[in-house]
């Protein structure tokens, strides 16, 4: 599945609607926002239909899936949004990852806590926002809000940067720290960014991160953000992405989809937007004199135009 799905539900008392831009979305909350309701709400629905209390309009079709049984019920599942809610422990597993990986369905999972085995964006994960009544009938409306920035603006001249792995995001960014004179550190998985950052705990540190994948690593990240001043995140979606904005391609496709990526990335090819965007950054520089690998950068990306203009789209941020 590919695009942005509205979701409309309500009773004549409440109503949620928001829209959902790719295959995993998180709600997180702490009791009392509304989040259990609307996943009752979708419950309803899916056993009562349209004869039942509860109204649903969307594009496609929505269900909850639970309990023990969750992957039987999942088998009979195409091409719709699946609901989850908290207490369902089986999100958190392996499993359930590799069950989800090449399905065509986009998830909305609810949880208070990080689901590690599952590589989310922390764009994607939402609060639940109460903002008044409608009308006589007392109905109160519900939409999602971000609780992730995908930066933080602390103005801080870092003595460090660190990234979450050695592949060719480290090696550009190790490069241009020596030009600098700085320290560039890799955290060797983005589990570990957060343990790195305790222990190192009086430098000034800019973390640049996956921000497609990152969103389990998160809640604990951002709260040592916080609490200390001499921190600063960078999330793009990944460094393949910082390439592809930068303009150094000249590709006019390319920037069609920076546009809308989510009218072209499917789920079932794509567990993550970063997935997608390497294979689109390698199909796009295959043979050429940019001829992009994950694991080992190419030399080109380090002359000047071109490190300049990536460094250049840091500067202007993601869009809006």
């Amino acid at each position: 599945m590919k695009g942005i799905h509205k979701v409309v539900v309500g009773t004549k008392h409440l109503k949620y609607e928001f829209e959902l831009r790719r295959n995993l979305t998180i709600i997180r909350g702490d009791s009392a926002t509304g989040k259990t309701t609307l996943v009752d709400m979708i419950r309803t629905h899916m056993n009562d239909g349209e004869s039942g209390p509860v109204t649903l309009n969307c594009d496609k079709s929505c269900y909850v899936v639970e309990g023990n049984l969750w992957k039987g019920q999942l088998d009979n599942i195409q091409d719709s949004i699946v609901f989850i809610d908290e207490g369902n422990e089986f999100v958190k597993t392996k499993d359930f990852a590799r069950a989800i990986q090449q399905t065509d369905n986009y998830y909305v999972i609810v949880t208070r806590e990080g689901l590690p085995a599952l590589p989310y964006s922390v764009e994607e994960v939402y609060g639940i926002r109460t903002s008044g009544k409608y009308g006589s009938l007392k109905q109160s409306y519900h939409s999602f809000y971000r609780i992730y920035p995908d930066s933080t603006t602390e103005n801080i001249k870092p003595e460090k940067i660190l990234t979450e792995d050695s592949n060719s995001g480290y090696q550009f960014f190790d490069a241009v720290c020596k030009e600098q004179q700085i320290q560039c550190d890799t955290a060797n998985g983005k589990s570990n960014v957060f343990s790195y950052l305790k222990a190192h705990r009086d430098e000034k540190i800019m973390v640049i991160a996956d921000g497609a994948a990152f969103g389990p690593e998160m809640d604990r990240v951002l709260q040592l953000v916080h609490t200390r001043e001499n921190l600063v995140l960078y999330l793009p979606e990944s460094f393949e992405w910082l390439i592809l904005s930068s303009g150094i391609l000249k590709d006019t496709e390319v920037a069609q989809i920076l546009q809308t990526p989510s009218d072209y990335i499917d789920g079932k090819d794509y567990f993550s937007w970063e997935r997608y965007f390497t294979a689109l950054l390698t199909e796009k520089t295959a043979g050429t004199y940019l001829n992009y690998t994950k694991k080992t950068l190419n030399k080109a990306y380090l002359s000047d135009s071109t490190k300049n203009a990536i460094l250049g789209q840091m500067m202007k941020g993601k869009p809006e």
